[in-house]
């Protein structure tokens, strides 16, 4: 692990759960200049960097321009996007569930897919309170209560999803993407073609893509833990280990190799999937 890293966790309001997987609070100093990769996952993530900004070299969306951030929303992609650091970084990492998309912006994550916006663009001028706040804080818990302060204040919790779309994230979630797509159709009473068109409507994904994304996250997960890529084939449901490969090439722009290579056991990324479990 490149530099010197200080990272806490803590989970979120218990009001803010149904809603919000939890923070991560990470500072690395003394680090070498690099890139990190912003990997597909089933969250959407939200940034809030503290002591400079969140410098976006590439978007899932390579239309969208690079840039600097003090706050940002990722919606739910299937390509990554590329962050460029100096050798530090600070920040409160937000993991969003998809489906709290309504009750804490007012709109679905769906409209969000393979985007990044400035968090302005979804709290207006609370994102730069939240912002303030959790740069001038003394401490992590200071930090992460900020967070809890304004998510709580936006939160409408009567902006609700249909519950078989709930259903259906949930069992997506469960069987880390493994279940049959048109089993799950069969489950919520709806036609694979309409579950894909609320699905996505709702998620940004539609079930298919979201079945390969929980699994690639599960892939992730046990490679980060050390486990050898035949193994993560195999316990991932993947065909073989070139399936493997294949799959995450398309979703993380690299061999699952290449990725363990580079950034294993980068802090944030491995204390998410942690958190998430």
């Amino acid at each position: 692990m490149d530099g010197d890293w200080d990272v806490r966790t803590r989970a979120a309001d218990p009001t803010l759960r149904p809603y919000v997987a939890g923070y991560i609070g990470y500072r690395q100093t003394g680090g070498t200049p690099g890139r990190h990769r912003g990997l597909p996952s089933p969250y959407l993530t939200m940034i809030v960097a503290i002591d400079d900004p969140l410098t976006m070299l590439t978007h899932p969306d390579p239309a969208d321009p690079a840039g600097d951030f003090w706050t940002l929303v990722g919606g739910l992609h299937s390509r990554p996007a590329l962050i460029g650091h100096p050798g530090r970084q600070a920040g409160v990492q937000i993991a969003l569930r998809p489906l709290g998309a309504r009750g804490l912006f007012g709109l679905p994550a769906g409209e969000l897919s393979h985007r990044d916006v400035p968090g302005e663009a979804l709290l207006g001028p609370l994102a730069a309170e939240l912002h303030d706040r959790v740069h001038s804080a003394a401490d992590w818990e200071q930090r992460f209560a900020a967070v809890d302060s304004v998510l709580l204040r936006v939160l409408r919790p009567e902006r609700g999803v249909r519950s078989e779309i709930v259903h259906a994230w949930a069992t997506l979630e469960r069987s880390n993407g493994g279940i049959r797509i048109a089993e799950l159709a069969d489950e919520v009473g709806f036609s694979p073609r309409h579950l894909d068109t609320l699905l996505h409507r709702e998620t940004g994904l539609g079930p298919k893509t979201a079945a390969r994304v929980f699994r690639f996250d599960r892939a992730t997960r046990l490679l980060a833990a050390g486990t050898p890529i035949a193994a993560v084939a195999a316990a991932c449901g993947y065909a073989d280990q070139s399936h493997l490969t294949r799959e995450f090439t398309a979703l993380a722009g690299c061999s699952p190799g290449t990725w363990v290579a580079e950034e294993f056991r980068i802090v944030q990324d491995d204390e998410a999937d942690q958190l998430a479990a």
